[in-house]
């Protein structure tokens, strides 16, 4: 191979390994107190009297010796 070559492939090897390094820097501005993520279906099964019973047992597990 000759050295052109060599320099080519070196070229072409350190440009894919600093096209990895690539990270977006654009900023993302929030209003506070607003939500735009997905709806957490978690939420929605807090309401129930079994999760809520459940909850407060392990409340009590933990927090007995405070």
């Amino acid at each position: 191979m000759n050295r052109r070559g060599a320099l080519t492939i070196a070229m072409l090897a350190s440009a894919v390994a600093v096209s990895g390094c690539y990270e977006s820097t654009g900023v993302t501005v929030h209003k506070q107190g607003e939500y735009k993520g997905m709806k957490d279906p978690l939420l929605d099964a807090k309401a129930t009297a079994e999760r809520e019973e459940t909850l407060q047992k392990r409340f009590q597990l933990v927090q007995v010796d405070r």
